[in-house]
């Protein structure tokens, strides 16, 4: 479950820098204890922390698709 979850977090963040919403700060790995089931014996895990911050054009990009959003509903009304 773990794995899956990995990769969906550095899909997401690839998707934010690509598109120049945000700017890749630290990335930090390790591994965690996990049980498989009650009273299972312990195995290890990886774990992945993507830190982003926004980056300079965030609210720009942001405000141009607010904009975009509003004329597109206009068109359809």
């Amino acid at each position: 479950m773990l794995s899956s979850a990995t990769a969906t977090v550095v899909t997401i963040a690839e998707i934010l820098k690509n598109n120049g919403l945000a700017v890749e700060k630290k990335i930090m790995t390790s591994t965690v204890d996990m049980r498989e089931e009650s009273g299972g014996r312990p195995v290890q895990k990886a774990k992945i922390e993507i830190l982003l911050g926004k980056s300079e054009k965030f609210d720009e990009l942001m405000a141009a698709a607010a904009a975009k959003d509003v004329l597109d509903n206009e068109e359809q009304s």
